[in-house]
């Protein structure tokens, strides 16, 4: 999909936003808004009035803020009440993060929420009767404005912008019904985009799954289907290849925790060096010593992954590195180490880790938990090669819809920059049949 420039531009007067439609208006955000700062904050005072808490999570993660979000319970003034509802319209952005690439992120309200206040962290924008809503959205995603706030926040520890930042962005002003065009343009096409993404998003999903499903059925049933099976006495195992043998983990592994030695940060900041430091979730530092020369497995002690399972609970550690008392370090009884990482990342722990505000898993429990196994060096090598075949192809797939959804990202944010600051020209553009109206009350009526 192409669309033509417009006929005539201007110098906007802005380096950064270069040159806009010659019938454009470039002025402050503050001409044609009203941009205040919420100071809301999350507590309940005794004796304020009851409210529900638009805050900065619920900004940062949605594109509209609308009844039925999960809002916090807080209360408010009632000077407060009046000045920082969510009216049809708004624009809530955000006002102060730990990060730049954080600073105004913005939210469109397309309805009045009764009760709703805005929090603090964020500002409102709230447009006059010469913008709408909605396009201001789009002006605040777009690359144009991301560079203005970016380099408009300031702070160490923590960036946020000023009032006179915030009042001041240079925004351009297309005649209303123009707005209105853009912005229901845009809201088309980014739904479209977002939909292509999300498709993506359910594709690695399912290829993970997928591939866990292989690992699953190779470890515990084997690669030959018509292998003759027993039952392995293992509630969660069920049957297994007859010639498998059946046993707790610790008949396969030597546990080497005995020789961990953990070391505090402060102390690791004076020992900077080569080599790897591991603990429950990995490589966690470099420094300049080892304890251990020889490949081993390392398991997860301790921490939320264990129930999670966000990311590998069992990898090989190989070469020279050290390990602190996080981890618990297995030698196998016989080689093919990354064969038993794949056989204790495909264990279900929920059962065996105790606690629940810091998870652990005991070597004793490790050790209990019964696994099946070939006896054989050359079957257990077949299956771990089978599982590198499916994982390859698999990471391949992933790769492929990662980098679809980052040019679909950067499409998306391309378009956005481009109608938003007149580079290319929708007024022409009509929504599809079927489309849904703007919900904007402030929209309906400008136009």
């Amino acid at each position: 999909m192409s669309f033509p420039q417009y006929p005539e531009y201007k110098d906007s007067g802005v380096e950064w936003l270069g040159e806009v439609p010659a019938h454009w208006g470039i002025q402050p955000l503050k001409r044609h808004c009203d941009v205040m700062p919420s100071n809301v904050d999350k507590k309940s005072v005794e004796g304020e009035q009851s409210v529900l808490l638009c805050n900065y999570t619920d900004v940062y993660y949605h594109d509209d803020i609308v009844q039925g979000m999960s809002f916090m319970q807080a209360t408010a003034s009632g000077s407060q009440i009046e000045k920082f509802p969510l009216l049809a319209g708004d624009v809530i952005f955000t006002k102060d993060s730990e990060s730049s690439d954080d600073i105004a992120i913005a939210a469109h309200v397309p309805e009045t929420l009764p009760g709703v206040v805005c929090g603090y962290h964020l500002s409102i924008a709230r447009p006059h009767p010469s913008i709408i809503g909605l396009f201001l959205k789009h002006y605040f995603d777009s690359r144009s404005a991301k560079s203005y706030f970016a380099v408009s926040a300031n702070g160490l520890t923590r960036v946020g912008l000023s009032q006179y930042a915030s009042d001041n962005l240079p925004t351009p002003l297309p005649p209303i019904e123009e707005q209105a065009t853009i912005a229901a343009f845009l809201d088309h096409e980014t739904a479209r985009i977002d939909a292509l993404v999300e498709e993506q998003q359910r594709l690695i999903e399912l290829l993970k799954e997928k591939r866990q499903a292989v690992i699953s059925h190779a470890v515990t049933k084997g690669l030959d289907p018509d292998v003759p099976m027993k039952d392995s006495g293992v509630e969660w195992l069920g049957e297994v290849p007859a010639h498998w043998v059946v046993a707790p983990i610790k008949m396969f592994f030597n546990f080497l925790d005995g020789k961990r030695i953990p070391l505090k940060s402060e102390d690791r900041g004076g020992r900077q060096g080569e080599f790897p430091y591991y603990g429950a979730s990995g490589v966690i530092d470099w420094i300049d010593g080892f304890i251990f020369d020889k490949d081993h497995v390392l398991v997860s002690e301790d921490g939320a992954n264990l129930l999670a399972r966000s990311s590998p609970i069992a990898f090989v550690a190989k070469g020279r590195y050290w390990v602190n008392n996080h981890a618990h370090i297995l030698e196998p009884i016989d080689a093919n180490l990354e064969y038993w990482a794949e056989v204790i990342e495909n264990l279900d722990l929920s059962i065996h880790v105790t606690g629940s505000a810091q998870p652990k898993l005991t070597s004793e429990a490790l050790g209990s938990i019964a696994v099946a196994s070939p006896p054989s060096s050359d079957e257990r090598l077949k299956i771990k090669e089978k599982i590198t075949g499916a994982d390859k192809v698999t990471k391949e797939l992933i790769k492929e819809a990662v980098d679809g959804i980052k040019l679909l990202q950067e499409r998306r944010s391309a378009l956005i920059s481009a109608a938003v600051t007149g580079k290319i020209d929708v007024r022409g553009w009509k929504p599809p049949a079927g489309s849904p109206a703007p919900t904007e009350t402030t929209q309906t009526e400008a136009v």
